[in-house]
């Protein structure tokens, strides 16, 4: 084997056990720190007495020294790399930039590679056997999932089809927006899968992966397709609404679902809406899709958000007070990213300052961005927004009118009252004209009960909270 293979076996190597080092590191780092300084680096050089990992800047490079140096040595030693020196540089701004997929690649045992186990890579990669790699990333579990109203009966469904893959709900269906968690509980479920049944194979991708596949299996000739995703024993696909107008696509994901379901291999799908709503699916794709169990993800109610915060934050080292948290919670509702990414903003500009982050600090960095949407939600737009949802005037649901297209709204509206302004059972009779309060208090009851049931209903609550909020 000529020097060069040589070289590119040892520089492969190195990669990936950067990889594993990262992978490791990822689990213990909180993610805004693990993301701004680790993400990025890699391994640029190796010899006998020097290890030299390449940064993006002098900023992250000092950090890096600083924080996470002692955690990086003993890594590097557990993966098989060992140097007296470890040297952090910044990577040349030019030249050709080294990517590798962290999310599909999978920890390598720590054996040395051989000389012709290198040779057999290097010749012939292109005719390298299928294999099926575990695409999940492990932070995604059921233990770090917060579990609210808006999402505990998708959560349910996802520990039933854990404890029973290819029995309990096949397919599983999830769909919301975005940022609601519905990444996190798929993989969630193929992290628990492979922890209870490590024999499994999983193969967790997007549907965009799905569709570059097929075709250039089709334009390239490429053999394997099949093989790849009908020899599985967990199909995860994320995004399926990105699956519309793709005629040929569809028909082979018919295929491919027909062949996983008959021989009972678990099959969980995500979406951004229902079945019956993606466009130009054809139908009996979207019949199949609703043989299982189709669930909706909502916005997360307060209290989820205040769980939400309290827990991300503590996860980075940070106990933060009730004021901060409530502030947080108050005023970020559209999704779960965006609550995340307003809290590591503050974190970041707290330990920049070395400062405590507080409730001040946190209105000061996120006031310009609420400029956008309305700065306080009133009873009076909930009922304006939901009357108007229903084709109604707000003087008909506030009225003593019975008649049903009204009362279904005005129970709405009174539900909404409580769960997104946490008014009093009283104050919600008052605002909708009523004098007992009990018709309010079994109103909510009664909404809050049939959305764990009712899709269309819950469909229904979610725009209009989007309404209210954009």
């Amino acid at each position: 084997m000529g020097g060069g293979s040589v070289n590119r076996g040892i520089f492969l190597m190195q990669q990936n056990v950067w990889q594993s080092v990262l992978g490791e590191l990822e689990l213990t780092i909180p993610k805004p720190s693990f993301d701004t300084f680790l993400k990025d680096t890699e391994i640029l050089s190796q010899t006998h007495d020097e290890i030299t990992i390449g940064v993006r800047n002098v900023f992250i490079r000092n950090t890096v020294e600083k924080r996470y140096h002692e955690q990086i040595k003993q890594l590097l030693v557990k993966n098989g790399l060992t140097a007296p020196k470890i040297t952090y540089v910044q990577k040349p701004s030019q030249g050709k930039k080294t990517v590798i997929n962290r999310e599909t690649t999978t920890p390598l045992n720590r054996t040395p590679i051989s000389s012709s186990a290198v040779d057999d890579l290097l010749s012939s990669p292109s005719s390298a056997p299928t294999v099926h790699t575990n695409t999940l990333n492990p932070r995604y579990t059921f233990s770090n999932f917060i579990v609210g109203s808006s999402n505990d009966l998708a959560y349910s469904a996802c520990q039933a089809v854990a404890a029973n893959p290819g029995v309990k709900y096949n397919p599983l269906f999830l769909y919301g927006g975005v940022g609601l968690g519905k990444t996190h509980l798929m993989q969630a479920v193929g992290n628990e899968i492979a922890k209870t049944q490590p024999d499994s194979r999983i193969l967790y991708i997007s549907t965009e992966t799905f569709v570059q596949d097929f075709l250039d299996s089709i334009r390239f000739k490429k053999k394997g397709f099949s093989t790849k995703y009908r020899n599985v024993d967990v199909l995860i696909i994320d995004d399926m609404q990105f699956i519309s107008g793709k005629e040929k696509t569809q028909e082979e994901f018919f295929h491919t679902f027909n062949a996983l379901h008959q021989n009972n291999k678990q099959i969980i799908i995500s979406s951004d809406k229902p079945p019956k709503s993606i466009p130009t699916l054809t139908e009996r794709l979207r019949s199949r899709f609703e043989w299982g169990m189709a669930i909706d993800i909502q916005l997360p109610d307060y209290e989820m958000r205040c769980a939400i915060v309290e827990a991300k934050a503590s996860l980075s080292g940070v106990q933060l007070d009730n004021p901060t948290i409530e502030y947080l919670a108050t005023n970020i509702k559209t999704n779960v990213r965006e609550l995340e990414g307003a809290l590591n903003q503050l974190l970041a500009y707290a330990e920049m300052r070395g400062v405590a982050p507080d409730a001040s600090i946190a209105e000061g960095l996120i006031g310009s961005a609420r400029q956008s949407r309305p700065q306080h939600v009133t009873p009076k737009q909930v009922i304006d927004k939901t009357a108007r949802y229903f084709s109604l005037d707000s003087t008909e649901i506030c009225s003593a009118k019975r008649d049903k297209h009204i009362v279904f709204p005005r129970q709405i509206a009174m539900y909404l009252l409580r769960s997104e302004l946490h008014l009093s059972f009283p104050k919600i009779a008052q605002e909708l004209g009523r004098k007992d309060h009990t018709t309010a208090i079994h109103s909510v009851e009664k909404i809050e009960k049939a959305s764990k049931l009712d899709t269309i209903l819950r469909e229904q609550l979610s725009e209009i909270r989007e309404r209210l909020y954009t």
